[in-house]
């Protein structure tokens, strides 16, 4: 798509290709999330539960980033789930679990994916010199490993 964006059209379209990977691995980690939160059973049920819930709504809201940058660069977002099947980094969510300590688990090893990803594009596109993907990846890495400190928390 045409855009008045400044940046190379080089620059652009390698952002591109990495904001496009990075929103399918950011769209799988939001359903691992959902498929704890649904799942997740045991004494401390409710304030892991909950907190499943707000960590979905974080990634929801960093999906909707990365999206949104890759359209303003001039590209078009794909997040159709086959889409993102195709293309996702992760690991597929274990099924059948349903242990708060399993769950944890779990949901941790997929975060810490998508937080080596984020990270490998704020290396990939500080080198390519487009500094605000790279602050936008960066600041999302930030927020993500909050949460994942919150939810290991729950293992300790």
């Amino acid at each position: 798509m045409k855009t008045h964006n400044t940046l190379p059209k080089k620059i652009k379209a390698d952002s591109i290709e990495v904001l496009q990977a990075r929103l399918s691995d950011t769209l799988d980690a939001w359903s691992h999330t959902k498929q704890a939160h649904w799942n997740v059973r045991g004494p401390g049920f409710i304030a892991i539960h909950e907190l499943f819930d707000k960590v979905a709504d974080a990634i929801a809201e960093s999906a909707d980033a990365i999206a949104e940058r890759l359209a303003t660069l001039g590209g078009s977002p794909s997040g159709c789930s086959r889409d993102v099947a195709k293309n996702t980094s992760l690991k597929p969510y274990p099924h059948g679990i349903a242990s708060e300590k399993k769950h944890v688990d779990a949901l941790c090893a997929s975060l810490s994916t998508l937080a080596t990803s984020w990270r490998e594009a704020i290396d990939h596109c500080d080198k390519s010199g487009d500094a605000v993907t790279t602050d936008l990846f960066t600041r999302l890495t930030g927020d993500l490993d909050k949460y994942i400190w919150l939810i290991e928390s729950h293992n300790a």
